[in-house]
């Protein structure tokens, strides 16, 4: 499901293994190894060889050509596998861009306690502001593919896909502790100010559409320099579509912003277009995972310091 061989590093003998902590269990190759060949003996002859970490809630191998293999790091990834098991299928064929097919669920096993996935691997390189940020081509490209998500119909809210209490409420302890810690970062005054505004906006007070739950810049795959793919449906539910607007400002430039909104307003079918109200939560979803990123992984990931960096900034300039 992840990126290509010729864009991807291995990390076979360049990374050591994940070693268990009390929330996370030890993961390395040759578990994953045990679990495929126990499990699916009919890909027990494929090489198995594991990809640098691209995230932190997955460690994910690639399984021969054709599969790569996820096992969850933390308790808050393991509903991933079955999720996308049951849902994904249903959903491609509505959907304008690539997303994972789902192969099967492994079991837990030999002291790894958690359902699994393997899915079909999935060619293609990660988005970048510097090819995609600009272009307006890829801000309607996204905007056709949430239109397309929330077309699909919606279902009885269960457990695994019920996102109507993820609301920026909850998370206001928690963006407000890490407006205080980053101050002189960023601007602490600005912050608030664009988090009160999102908390001040109305509520969405229509029935739950399907989101995506992730959508930022780290879960999106080009191929030939054009959007080709969406992965990471771990959030994938029916709840408020402001949280995926934060892929406004992860990924695109505020030209590019603008065509991305108009095009999502001009379907006007879709009870979820980006209304003020929408729009302005939209931009506190931004801010407030934007600020989770940093504070947790930026001291140690350049990479995510930069990223948040930006995605923080293009939130308060708006």
């Amino acid at each position: 499901m992840v990126r290509t061989a010729r864009h991807t590093q291995w990390a076979e003998d360049r990374e050591p293994p994940l070693a268990a902590t009390s929330d996370r269990p030890a993961i390395d190759t040759p578990l994953v190894r045990r679990l495929v060949d126990s499990q699916f003996p009919q890909w027990a002859g494929l090489p198995l060889e594991r990809l640098a970490q691209a995230g932190s809630d997955h460690v994910i191998h690639r399984l021969g050509r054709q599969l790569s293999v996820r096992l969850p790091r933390y308790a808050g990834a393991i509903g991933q596998a079955r999720k996308e098991h049951t849902w994904l299928p249903r959903l491609a064929p509505y959907l304008p861009l690539a997303v994972p097919v789902p192969v099967a669920v492994g079991q837990p096993g030999f002291g790894y306690p958690w359902p699994w996935a393997v899915t079909r691997w999935l060619d293609g390189e990660p988005a970048t502001v510097e090819a995609l940020g600009d272009s307006r081509e890829t801000a309607v490209a996204l905007a056709g593919f949430l239109t397309a998500l929330r077309r699909f119909e919606p279902v009885p809210l269960t457990p695994d896909i019920d996102r109507t209490a993820d609301s920026l409420r909850g998370r206001d302890p928690a963006t407000r502790a890490a407006i205080a810690a980053l101050d002189g970062v960023f601007d602490a005054g600005a912050m608030t100010k664009v988090w009160d505004e999102a908390l001040d906006a109305p509520a969405w007070d229509r029935p739950p559409v399907w989101v995506h739950g992730d959508f930022h810049t780290g879960n999106l795959l080009t191929r030939d320099g054009r959007l080709s793919a969406v992965i990471d449906f771990g959030g994938l539910g029916l709840g408020d579509p402001a949280c995926d607007m934060m892929i406004a400002y992860t990924l695109l430039s505020a030209d590019s912003r603008s065509a991305f909104r108009t095009a999502l307003g001009r379907v006007r079918e879709v009870p979820s277009g980006p209304d003020d109200a929408t729009w302005t939560r939209g931009r506190g979803w931004a801010l407030a995972t934007g600020l989770n990123a940093y504070t947790f992984h930026a001291a140690t990931d350049p990479r995510v310091a930069a990223q948040t960096t930006r995605q923080i900034n293009a939130a308060l300039a708006g």
